[in-house]
């Protein structure tokens, strides 16, 4: 993590810790820099794609992106409201140098933040990164010599905007391609979070014959994720039960989550889908290496169901990014995060909300079954979660009496179950996480490694 963009982005509240100026400048280097390598392969100048969710800054930043874009040279393409997943789709299938998607996920209205994705439609590179901060902060090094400042494009050199929510519109006509089975006669309840997916979702499922209900799709820029959405699950679950729904599936503000309710208003999570979509696969002879890519915040209980089926699994660190760049480096095709980000590499390189909802319908009308029939096989264990501020991350982690409450804490779970003490990607804080049989056991070493924590602050 660097200083100004963490895992997932640089993110913060607008114009407090993320400005319009900062996103001009990110435009600047970005136009500057990309445009340099392209004239260095024989190109003329940068083509950079954008696009945003429904927060009110999101105007602000798109603006300041862009002109900061084309005032170094480059054109900017602006998709308008679109998911994250659909950046990255678009970059990578018509050939633009960078994606941009402005959003802060499942983050309330007033944060803001800015996704970079390279011309494969991967998270930017960290040595990409590091330019861009190293810019930020006054010198950047790059193509052989130093710059305090970047030169302005001028003339007939200037970029262009260019509208093209064409590109949103093909995202779409992919995401139906996808559709392997008819949805006629299944009634699917959608919860878009008042973010990018009211766009997008309910035109997929209408297209695929389903009979949809659609909540949180009044977006008005404040209300982004406000209630709704995957951060809000009983919304969805109360609207399932409500309307005698088969299914539901909840996004979060940039779309690139999804969590799922079954036809009884119960939770099936991130962790829930990778099992149903794995054993799925595993039953076809598809699942490549018999294995998936977990982070190490999927429960246990993932684990235990997995081993029950012979399927192996990896553990990454929290982050899409992470269980992206482990996939491609070993050749898995399943892998996704507790909270919903889930990725089918054949179809996409970044978590993709409205894709996990069809994967999990494809297992529906295929099998036939319930989804409450088909999460059965894996049980949840209890957990508990704590988010405890600190002043310092890493010293905190690091502390010797933090460290023996931990190993204290492990020691009386034993080897059904986990303690897990990691630190946020986004914010100043010490997460502690602990799974075992039963929720007493959990909130008792939970409660003896933040006690800790507290004291040494």
């Amino acid at each position: 993590m660097g200083k100004y963009f963490g895992t997932d982005g640089f993110r913060g509240e607008a114009n407090v810790e993320l400005t319009a100026k900062h996103a001009f400048e990110v435009g600047r280097f970005l136009g500057w820099y990309l445009t340099e390598r392209v004239k260095r392969a024989g190109g003329e100048k940068a083509k950079i794609v954008i696009g945003k969710d429904t927060r009110r800054s999101g105007y602000m930043f798109e603006y300041a992106l862009s002109g900061g874009i084309v005032s170094s040279g480059a054109d900017a393409y602006l998709l308008h409201v679109t998911t994250t997943p659909s950046v990255a789709y678009v970059t990578k299938t018509d050939g633009f140098d960078c994606g941009v998607m402005i959003s802060a996920s499942h983050n309330p209205f007033y944060d803001n933040g800015i996704k970079l994705f390279n011309a494969a439609g991967e998270k930017m590179d960290d040595e990409t990164i590091e330019l861009i901060e190293n810019y930020l902060d006054g010198s950047v090094t790059a193509f052989g010599q130093t710059y305090t400042s970047l030169p302005y494009a001028t003339g007939e050199k200037i970029g262009r905007t260019v509208d093209f929510v064409a590109g949103r519109n093909r995202y779409v006509g992919y995401l139906i391609s996808l559709g392997v089975y008819s949805f006629k006669g299944v009634k699917v309840g959608l919860d878009c979070a008042n973010g990018s997916a009211w766009t997008i979702a309910k035109s997929v499922f209408d297209a695929l014959g389903a009979q949809t209900f659609v909540m949180g799709a009044e977006p008005n820029g404040v209300n982004v994720n406000a209630g709704v959405g995957s951060t809000h699950i009983e919304k969805l679950q109360a609207f399932v039960k409500e309307n005698g729904l088969d299914v539901g599936f909840a996004y979060d503000g940039d779309a690139d989550r999804c969590l799922c309710v079954d036809e009884n208003g119960e939770l099936v999570d991130g962790d829930k889908i990778l099992y149903i979509y794995a054993k799925y696969m595993q039953e076809r002879g598809k699942l490549v290496k018999n294995a998936i890519v977990t982070t190490v915040m999927s429960n246990f209980g993932l684990y235990k169901a997995l081993e029950e089926l012979g399927i192996d699994y990896v553990k990454t660190p929290v982050g899409d990014k992470y269980v992206y760049e482990c996939m491609a480096k070993e050749g898995y095709i399943l892998g996704g995060e507790q909270s919903g980000h889930i990725i089918f590499s054949k179809y996409a390189t970044t978590g993709d909300g409205v894709l996990t909802s069809l994967k999990i319908m494809q297992v529906l009308m295929d099998r036939k079954v319930s989804l409450s029939k088909l999460a059965s096989g894996m049980k949840t264990y209890p957990q508990t979660l704590v988010n405890v501020r600190v002043k310092d991350k890493k010293a905190a982690c690091e502390n010797a009496a933090v460290q023996a409450a931990v190993d204290a804490a492990a020691k009386k779970i034993g080897d059904k179950g986990r303690v897990l003490l990691r630190q946020s990607g986004t914010e100043p804080v010490v997460r502690v996480m602990a799974e075992a049989e039963s929720k007493d056991l959990c909130d008792e070493c939970v409660e003896s490694i933040v006690k800790v924590l507290k004291q040494i602050q």
